[in-house]
């Protein structure tokens, strides 16, 4: 199964910094794209898959990185890596612990769709019309 056959929401091209903690060991990689509901980080140590984690996004305008609670949904490893666009990593699904939480973190990612890729295509990409990203 390819990538985005994997996908249930679409995802836009936005490189993020990220950081994470695995044990005692402190990770810093980019997030390769973003949607509502998942990303993509750009790894050669990806975590095994189920894993849980909290990540930090670094997002321009933010005084403080969003912090989100995912899981290791399917990996890369970089040995499987074989082109350009094939990059080791692995994708993450985030989890919530409520429905505000979830809410709060997809209106950021919104936010943040509209102000990379601009109006148009972040409406396209979300499936709403241009006039529902001011609200």
């Amino acid at each position: 199964m390819s990538h985005p056959d994997r996908r249930s929401v679409p995802r836009s091209a936005i490189e993020l910094s990220v950081e994470y903690k695995r044990l005692n060991t402190f990770f810093a990689d980019y997030t390769r794209n973003i949607s509502k509901g998942g990303t993509f980080i750009r790894t050669d140590r990806p975590l095994g898959l189920g894993t849980e984690f909290i990540f930090a996004l670094r997002i321009r305008g933010l005084d403080e990185p969003l912090r989100i609670k995912g899981r290791v949904k399917w990996v890369v490893p970089p040995e499987e890596t074989t082109t350009p666009e094939r990059q080791p990593g692995m994708g993450i699904e985030f989890q919530w612990d409520s429905e505000d939480e979830r809410l709060a973190t997809e209106q950021v990612v919104e936010r943040l769709m509209t102000s990379e890729l601009g109006e148009v295509l972040a409406a396209r990409l979300l499936g709403k019309k241009v006039d529902d990203l001011a609200r």
